[in-house]
């Protein structure tokens, strides 16, 4: 795939009411954002490398793009519609390839160097109140009209959407346009959550939310191809399940914890029985792990859970915890090769270097894979995020640091730095080492 040269990442955001808030008066939501990563590794040393290696060399200005249009529309008390113009483009590090938790949360769905647009959300979301409920005013943010909610309400959202805009929150570690830029710090990377090549699908979401505690569940689709771009309809035998149970704790002190357990069914064969044919000679079910073809064999089932928590330390500091645990027998089909995951970090507010709204970010991560994953990848074979053409299993570990600061008025700016030990669960490969530039403008 071929490279796009650039020396930073640009967030550019920009948002607008126009109006003064009532209990319906707001009628549209107007956002705007750009993002462009720019990354690079050192050389390190390999015994050796295949098909979805990292690039042992020393790699630079790996850049990628994106910019997305975010619009909402209130259609009547307690409904809105809410629609996503996007355009990606670039690549990341090795065309995205080497790292079960790759290092660029913003290249993991961009698979063409060249810009495309495309719709990446339109959805429909209803508050129903329930009886007796308060009302909390929530602020103009993209996908959200200024409001007031009810504090007690089931919510139904329909559509096309990224389904970790609804589940795994954590408010120090998810959005890689701000804050930690791993896929296994971004989100749980046990959790095979079901999405197209651009993080996108659709479905439909239940919540039911009190003041305290949320319930959600979700049936949203799966991809026809191992990470792949389009989405199968075949609901029936093809679907992602999801459900979430959510509880705060307000206070001088605030935190969350939040349980997750999914289910999904789709196309992806099983690791052990793809090794047997393949030592029986049938190597034609090989090229479904890469996202080569459609396997036509539906019945693929993998299920897992995830644990991730929040605390506030105190005023300036935040605390996290996630872990995650998937069956790991079959493909992975839409996220990232990863079957076990544990992270930790901080987020700190600081004045090291006397700016305005300084942010340091420290977090280590550990992913694993099951025994059938080691084994299928110790035999030569591949997925479609890593493969080095044999394995000599290590846990893959990762510690990342960033630092963010505004610069002035509307620009931040920020340095991202990780440490990648035994990249691809390898012991024969690595360490890595990796830096990214980043610079954040909203107005």
């Amino acid at each position: 795939m071929k490279k796009i040269l650039g020396p930073l990442l640009i967030v550019i955001s920009h948002s607008g009411t126009g109006q003064t808030l009532s209990d319906s008066s707001v009628k549209w939501s107007y956002h705007f954002q750009l993002t462009a990563i720019s990354q690079g590794h050192f050389a390190f040393n390999a015994t050796y490398s295949g098909t979805n290696s990292l690039e042992t060399t020393a790699e630079a200005n790996a850049l990628s793009v994106t910019s997305t249009l975010f619009i909402g529309r209130r259609l009547w008390k307690n409904a809105a519609i809410y629609g996503n113009a996007e355009i990606a483009g670039g690549t990341g590090l090795s065309e995205t390839r080497g790292v079960a938790g790759f290092p660029n949360g913003e290249t993991y769905r961009i698979g063409n160097p060249r810009p495309s647009v495309y719709i990446a959300r339109l959805y429909f979301i209803q508050y129903f109140p329930l009886k007796n409920t308060g009302y909390e005013k929530i602020k103009d943010a993209a996908n959200q009209l200024e409001e007031l909610i009810p504090t007690s309400r089931i919510t139904l959202t329909a559509g096309k959407f990224s389904i970790s805009d609804f589940f795994d929150n954590n408010s120090y570690s998810h959005d890689p346009r701000s804050q930690f830029m791993n896929w296994s710090l971004m989100s749980n990377g046990a959790w095979d959550y079901p999405a197209n090549t651009k993080g996108y699908t659709s479905g439909i979401i239940l919540e039911l939310a009190k003041p305290t505690w949320a319930i959600r569940v979700s049936c949203v689709a799966e991809p026809k191809k191992a990470n792949g771009l389009a989405m199968d309809y075949n609901y029936i035998k093809a679907h992602g399940l999801t459900l979430e149970a959510e509880k705060k704790w307000k206070g001088n002190k605030p935190g969350v914890i939040r349980f997750l357990v999914f289910r999904n069914s789709n196309q992806a064969p099983s690791y052990s029985t793809t090794l047997q044919e393949v030592k029986n000679g049938d190597s034609s079910d090989v090229p479904v792990y890469g996202g080569e073809k459609e396997s036509g064999k539906y019945g693929g089932i993998k299920f897992g859970f995830g644990i991730n928590g929040e605390q506030q330390i105190s005023r300036n500091t935040g605390f996290f915890l996630k872990a995650g645990w998937n069956d790991g027998k079959t493909a992975t089909w839409a996220f990232t090769e990863i079957d076990r995951t544990i992270s930790a970090g901080l987020n700190v507010k600081t004045n090291l270097l006397h700016l305005k709204e300084e942010n340091l970010g420290i977090a280590a991560v550990i992913n694993g894979i099951s025994k059938e994953h080691r084994e299928f990848l110790n035999a030569g074979l591949y997925g479609f995020i890593i493969g080095d053409g044999k394995l000599n299993y290590g846990v893959e570990s990762i510690e990342e640091i960033f630092y963010k600061f505004r610069v002035f008025r509307s620009l931040y700016a920020s340095v991202d730095y990780q440490f990648i030990s035994n990249p691809a669960y390898n012991k024969d490969r690595g360490p890595v080492h990796v830096y990214a530039f980043r610079v954040h403008v909203q107005f």
